[in-house]
C-alpha cells in the first residue's frame, strides 16, 4: 500500500507499507517514536495500533515543556 505521511511543519514522505501495517509503522521509516507524535487521519487522531486505512496521514509532533 502506498501512503502519504506529512509531518506538519516539515517534510513529506511516501512509503511504501505491507497490507497490514499500522499507523505506528508508519513513524520508523521517518525516525519518529509513537510517544511523540500523534497520527491524524482527516483532523481526527488515530491509535498507532491501529491497521492503516487511508493513503495520507499526517503526523503532528507533541510538545514538550515545563
Amino acid at each position: 500500500m502506498h501512503v502519504t505521511v506529512e509531518i506538519a511543519g516539515e517534510d513529506t514522505h511516501e512509503l511504501e507499507v505491507e497490507a497490514d501495517a499500522t499507523y505506528g509503522d508508519l513513524l520508523a521509516p521517518v525516525d519518529l517514536s509513537p510517544h511523540e507524535v500523534s497520527v491524524l487521519v482527516d483532523g481526527e487522531h488515530v491509535p498507532t495500533d491501529q491497521p492503516v486505512e487511508h493513503d495520507h496521514v499526517r503526523v503532528v509532533r507533541l510538545i514538550k515543556g515545563g
